[in-house]
């Protein structure tokens, strides 16, 4: 598993003697620890931290209150953590998915451009979402009338529906059709079109189990057909992380992947503090997104119920798009097209590669 959890003394603690040593202060350190010191010291030692692994030579670390949830379905290696800067954490393959305090960051920014930008949003297919506040993202739009999360792993849909209360409310609404099956099979049996199709899975990691549902053939083949056409259907898919340094992992490549199928595709980003980097969402269509700041501000007004929107408003929305000269040079000169046989991936990988938790 790429992300784990440690006990003070077994990560940080090794960090702060090598520090000491390179330094010339470690044994000097130990000698001037004061009576008063010690207690908090002790404390420090026994805190557990979780880890996760960015890259080979790069790691975060999380100070937890408590682990709350650790196992493996048959899909994914899952962990649900109560962390002392962000609250409540789902971790899948050992990647943060969502943290209490700013998950509001992630759903507002991936599901409400899309239905804002829809003239009349009424059906609403979700990719993934198992957490449950993407849908509870969607219901609070007045003009919706169905909604339709499927998600491949039922473990996770369970526990989130335990642990997370704040979805409560999604999970029991009438206007909520919980399918439990593979995303790609649900759509392509499915006989309805819907007025916006979302992406809320889990990074493209390698030997993941969605990796797929971000390639050309995916979007050409089952989505689009999908999307209601004379409505100016819309498809959004969250696309990873999208920083500086980041940003060519997967997010140029799906940018680049979605112009190949639509007409008009429109790159946005935000940042999201528990994830350490700025992230990015990408909306396609057929039909242009040409709405100004206040007409956006005019629909959250009249759409939007249950309290207004804690992040987005027409001004931030639009300066979302606007990316900084780096990461819109590379989307302007991305070749790359996501296939099966050439895939790109965010650093780590699946359970079908990693065993168990």
């Amino acid at each position: 598993m790429v992300g784990a959890v440690h006990d003070y003394v077994g990560v940080v603690g090794e960090l702060n003697g090598l520090e000491m040593t390179m330094n010339g202060y470690e044994s000097r350190a130990m000698t001037t620890t004061t009576k008063q010191q010690q207690p908090r010291r002790e404390e420090e030692e026994r805190q557990q931290w979780y880890e996760e692994e960015i890259d080979d030579d790069l790691k975060l670390c999380y100070a937890l209150n408590s682990v709350l949830h650790r196992g493996a379905s048959k899909y994914q290696e899952i962990a649900l953590i109560d962390t002392k800067h962000f609250g409540k954490a789902l971790i899948i393959d050992g990647k943060m998915q969502s943290a209490e305090v700013d998950e509001f960051i992630y759903h507002e920014s991936l599901i409400h451009p899309p239905l804002l930008f829809h003239p009349n949003p009424k059906t609403v297919f979700i990719m993934g979402g198992g957490e449950g506040s993407a849908a509870r993202e969607a219901l609070r739009h007045r003009t919706v009338e169905r909604v339709v999360m499927c998600d491949i792993d039922q473990e996770v849909v369970d526990f989130c529906r335990t642990y997370l209360s704040a979805n409560r409310g999604a999970f029991a609404s009438d206007r909520l059709c919980l399918l439990i099956n593979d995303a790609r099979a649900e759509l392509e049996k499915s006989r309805e079109k819907f007025d916006v199709i979302v992406g809320d899975l889990a990074d493209p990691v390698e030997d993941g189990p969605c990796y797929q549902l971000y390639t050309k053939s995916f979007y050409q083949q089952v989505v689009k057909p999908k999307l209601s056409g004379g409505g100016g259907g819309i498809f959004v898919t969250q696309a990873g992380p999208a920083g500086v340094l980041t940003h060519r992992e997967v997010f140029s490549s799906i940018y680049n992947t979605l112009r190949q199928v639509f007409k008009y595709v429109k790159a946005y980003t935000a940042h999201v503090p528990s994830f350490a980097d700025t992230w990015g969402w990408v909306m396609a269509s057929d039909h242009p997104f040409n709405l100004t700041a206040q007409q956006i501000d005019e629909r959250i007004r009249e759409r939007v119920v249950e309290g207004e929107l804690a992040y987005l408003s027409g001004d931030s929305l639009i300066a979302s798009t606007t990316l900084n000269k780096s990461v819109h040079q590379s989307l302007l000169e991305e070749t790359h097209v996501y296939t099966e046989d050439d895939a790109r991936f965010v650093h780590g990988h699946g359970r079908a590669r990693g065993g168990g938790a």
